[in-house]
């Protein structure tokens, strides 16, 4: 899965695919990591008129981390009925909870997304 994040000017910020195997960590999803190095050009931890893009539909933890960070708006492809979190599963965004709900796009380009990932992941096992 893959995650670019855009500033408000239309910059590109930040881009990076899951790394959770190769660091041996679990948050280290593509929205966290983009997330983060986003964070760390602009100097502060809102992110304040950046857009997301990302391959699949966020987790749980990773629409939590775009809620706090104040990303503007989130543009997802594929959707994951499993572990989704955005359309799927707990619908984070909807939730009384939730400190903020960027605008959200999904599905779009979902089914060459989705096919996308069927193939990586079947190269991968």
């Amino acid at each position: 899965m893959g995650a670019v994040l855009v500033g408000a000017d239309g910059a590109i910020l930040a881009r990076d695919g899951n790394r959770v195997i190769e660091f041996h960590d679990p948050t280290a999803h593509a929205e966290m990591l983009v997330l983060r190095a986003g964070a760390n050009a602009i100097g502060s931890e809102r992110l304040i008129g950046c857009s997301l893009y990302v391959t699949l539909e966020p987790c749980a933890m990773c629409a939590a981390a775009i809620s706090f960070a104040r990303i503007a708006r989130l543009y997802f492809g594929a959707a994951d009925e499993k572990a989704g979190a955005v359309e799927h599963g707990v619908r984070f965004f909807t939730q009384a909870s939730c400190h903020h709900a960027p605008e959200i796009y999904g599905g779009i380009a979902g089914t060459a997304a989705a096919e996308l990932l069927r193939t990586f992941f079947k190269t991968r096992r």
